[in-house]
């Protein structure tokens, strides 16, 4: 079941801050056992930056000890998305 659906950070055309210390405290803030993440590109292109694999992996360890599961990474684009889950790439 969804608990919530939120805005974490607002970035700039080329970057977005992705604290995993904050991603987690959200999550139990929430009482969550699972996060989905979801950002776009807004060149449009979905495709993962290494960026985007490398935060997405510092957010997977950070909620690890804390019993909080990233089930996907999803990445909008203009015409499409990315699953990293469904890429393999976590």
């Amino acid at each position: 079941m969804l608990i919530a659906d939120e805005v974490q950070q607002v970035g700039t055309v080329d970057h977005t801050p992705a604290y995993p210390r904050e991603v987690a405290r959200r999550a139990l803030e929430l009482s969550a056992t699972a996060i989905i993440l979801v950002h776009n590109h807004p060149s449009g292109d979905p495709t993962p930056s290494r960026a985007d694999i490398e935060m997405t992996k510092l957010i997977i360890e950070a909620a690890r000890p804390l019993n909080i599961v990233v089930h996907d990474h999803i990445i909008i684009g203009k015409h499409g998305h990315a699953s990293l889950k469904g890429l393999q790439l976590i």
